[in-house]
């Protein structure tokens, strides 16, 4: 098989961190890394002869991004991408979630977009400015970040969340996928495009 994945639920908050590989071409991903960044080096042994390493982040709260700097060191990678609508909440010392999770640290520099075949980036607003989801065609496999949950949305009383944007976001580039589509979103279990048109509450609600 061409890809090869790891789920790891990372810190208190259990954050679903992916380890994925390209075995094809050689390129190791890692989406979210927030905690624990040893699991995720464990995870990623492997891989660490690969050509490319790159760390995606579907958004910037701190439960998602506390362990990039020590995982980016870990990888010898300063491939990491994050949406510009998130680059000020990654670097703000207001991104906390006191007294359990102190602002990062050793926060390396990001760039957008990631650029990759078979890799499809959807830029999805709403739980925060610059949230996005990461397409995995080959292996119909969406990596959502906190857009979307089974039977839930992602939260927008943070700074920079909306939840009519959210709604939007969901139905116009998360519904619009193949009902097939397996949702990997940043907490919680997996669900699909397909279950979540059928039995969200929060999308039937908004017929």
């Amino acid at each position: 098989m061409r890809y090869q994945e790891k789920l790891i639920c990372v810190g208190d908050l259990q954050v679903n961190c992916v380890v994925l590989a390209d075995t094809l071409n050689e390129i190791l991903f890692v989406i979210d890394p927030g905690e624990d960044a040893g699991d995720i080096a464990d995870a990623a042994e492997p891989y660490l002869g690969y050509k490319r390493k790159v760390i995606l982040l579907t958004h910037a709260h701190v439960d998602h991004i506390s362990a990039v700097g020590a995982v980016a060191d870990l990888l010898n990678t300063s491939e990491i991408y994050l949406h510009p609508g998130d680059k000020s909440m990654y670097f703000s010392p207001d991104n906390h979630l006191l007294p359990y999770m102190p602002p990062a640290n050793n926060l390396p520099n990001v760039q957008w977009p990631p650029a990759f075949k078979d890799l499809e980036v959807i830029a999805c607003p709403g739980h925060s400015l610059g949230g996005a989801a990461y397409y995995f065609k080959e292996i119909g496999k969406a990596y959502v970040g906190d857009t979307i949950f089974r039977e839930s949305v992602g939260r927008t009383d943070f700074p920079g969340g909306d939840y009519d944007t959210l709604i939007h976001t969901i139905r116009k580039k998360i519904l619009t996928l193949p009902d097939s589509v397996i949702l990997v979103p940043g907490h919680g279990p997996t669900t699909t495009v397909g279950y979540e048109r059928m039995h969200n509450p929060y999308l039937i609600s908004h017929g």
